[in-house]
């Protein structure tokens, strides 16, 4: 029988939330390690001693936006 508008969305199991956070302990610190290493290599070939820099902060600041983006949207689901 399809969903009907009435209906309560379904919650996830715990199991499914916690392998969804548990991505985050992976997803972070491999955002900034590319960031990191994309700005060494701009370095490299660029010829710079500062590119690692914006590469980390950038990473950084990726890592952040998705650890915002899957905290909202799995509270969205949940409500």
């Amino acid at each position: 029988m399809p969903p009907r508008e009435n209906d309560p969305p379904a919650k996830k199991s715990m199991l499914v939330q916690l392998a969804n956070y548990s991505q985050l302990a992976f997803i972070f610190p491999a955002a900034t390690v590319a960031g990191w290493l994309i700005g060494l290599a701009l370095d490299h070939w660029l010829h710079t001693t500062w590119l690692y820099l914006a590469g980390l902060i950038l990473g950084i600041i990726a890592g952040f936006v998705e650890l915002i983006r899957t905290v909202t949207s799995s509270d969205s689901k949940n409500l």
